[in-house]
């Protein structure tokens, strides 16, 4: 398959600069992919940058982007290096849209045959059509990391020969989608009975370029195929109040005078940013923020591993002392990434020591990161930025094989990584915990669902 396509650079600028242990925030730069296929139909994606989170720049998306041919193959798409996460993130995302745009527009002609069935096989969690009318018969999977090779010894190779690629290569009858070396292809076969048929065991999601998250709403989509998924979770097919969203509040003292406004919007989880001033400074705010916030609301302490050790003690201790909820309405859910990467076994202890739970934040910023973070022994949260992790089909390889209590968040993107993110959290995240998608109140400019009129103002 060849693919069209364009990007564009984005800059949006916050209402007030985001405060961080990392300094003030004041410009959300990214970069919109729009990817057209031979059948014509559209779909988004969107690199989303934050350097000191451990992404790459803006400038090393650029240019990655401006060396790529104006028409792509799956092997380009999927060849991204994993030293550029987010672009990865934005290109499989956009590619995710197509097939499930080809799996949508295939079912009408399934229904019209008599008897037909289509099969799907679920290969790491992302739909692949196996029948005469869609364009994934005889394909073949290459097991990899950032350069595509065969690996024929992990995945059986079907009726296909790879032939050595160019920047302009042709794909003939294949839907390569690279996997880590470590990619175990499920044969399990998911019935599509009609457009109405719902999919038990696949996490994607078919999707549209016409979901609503404006106000952190998701209207519901195309009933194709829609997968299993807990009714807590904000989905992209459900009408559904901010509730299973956590609010993103400012730092300091303006914490106080923003939470009401969110709590009757219908918000239940806040964020508040620490690490930004004096320790007694927002142990103050802590008590008064907790004591002002209704049951039953709950706050995360959010430091970006801008804590000292002595600092993180001092947090940890006075959290501690507010678990007892008898005067008090908040639960103090986690406090995320105290210390900075490099102390991740200081971190490790203190989880032996405190109640206060405590998740990860930039220390599993990346795939890579999140796998080294679960071999040493990491059994707390987990908070995956999906915009920056990197490949998406890889993330859910990776969740569907280890039981792990994800928190999905946001980086701070557009409408368009929003929607790919919220795809993934609705498959992949912990139910019982709100998605770290209340941010849109941050930006000046009006949020829009209508992907293609966003390209035209860029």
């Amino acid at each position: 398959m060849l693919y069209q396509w364009k990007f564009r650079p984005y800059q949006r600028r916050f209402k007030q600069p985001l405060q961080t242990s990392h300094g003030c925030w004041a410009v959300r730069e990214g970069v919109i992919l729009r990817l057209v296929d031979d059948a014509g139909s559209i779909s988004w994606g969107e690199i989303a940058p934050i350097p000191w989170f451990g992404s790459e720049t803006l400038e090393q998306a650029l240019a990655f982007c401006h060396q790529l041919p104006t028409v792509l193959t799956d092997d380009l798409i999927f060849a991204v290096p994993d030293t550029l996460p987010c672009c990865q993130f934005a290109f499989e995302s956009a590619w995710e849209g197509l097939q499930e745009s080809a799996i949508a527009q295939a079912a009408p002609q399934r229904d019209r045959g008599a008897g037909n069935q289509a099969s799907f096989v679920t290969a790491s969690s992302t739909l692949r059509p196996q029948n005469s009318n869609l364009a994934a018969l005889n394909s073949a999977i290459t097991v990899q990391n950032s350069a595509l090779r065969d690996q024929s010894s992990d995945v059986a190779v079907q009726s296909s020969t790879l032939r050595d690629q160019s920047s302009e290569v042709a794909v003939q009858s294949s839907a390569l989608r690279p996997q880590s070396s470590e990619v175990a292809v499920q044969s399990s076969i998911v019935a599509v009975q009609n457009s109405d048929s719902t999919d038990q065991n696949s996490v994607l999601r078919p999707q549209n370029s016409n979901v609503a998250v404006q106000n952190l709403i998701c209207q519901p989509q195309s009933p194709v195929i829609t997968a299993h998924i807990p009714s807590r979770l904000p989905t992209p097919d459900s009408q559904l109040s901010p509730s299973p969203y956590s609010a993103l509040l400012p730092a300091g003292n303006l914490a106080l005078h923003t939470w009401q406004p969110l709590w009757d919007q219908g918000f239940r989880t806040f964020k508040w940013k620490i690490g930004v001033e004096a320790i007694a400074t927002e142990l103050k705010v802590l008590d008064a923020l907790t004591q002002a916030l209704p049951k039953p609301a709950k706050l995360r302490l959010d430091a970006n591993g801008g804590l000292s050790a002595d600092e993180t003690t001092q947090w940890l201790q006075a959290c501690d002392a507010m678990i007892d909820p008898s005067n008090r309405g908040v639960v103090l859910e986690y406090i995320e990434q105290p210390l900075p990467i490099a102390q991740f076994q200081s971190m490790q202890d203190l989880t032996q020591h405190y109640r206060t739970p405590i998740a990860l934040d930039e220390s599993v910023a990346t795939l890579q990161q999140l796998q080294t973070c679960y071999e040493h022994g990491w059994r707390g949260i987990f908070v995956i930025k999906p915009a920056i992790v990197g490949s998406p089909s890889r993330l859910r390889q990776f969740c569907q094989h280890h039981s792990i209590d994800a928190v999905f968040s946001s980086a701070l993107e557009t409408a368009i990584g929003r929607r790919a993110g919220l795809r993934l959290a609705a498959s992949l995240g912990n139910p019982d915990r709100a998605v770290g998608y209340g941010t849109t109140h941050w930006f000046k400019d009006s949020e829009s669902d209508a992907f293609e009129q966003l390209w035209q103002t860029l």
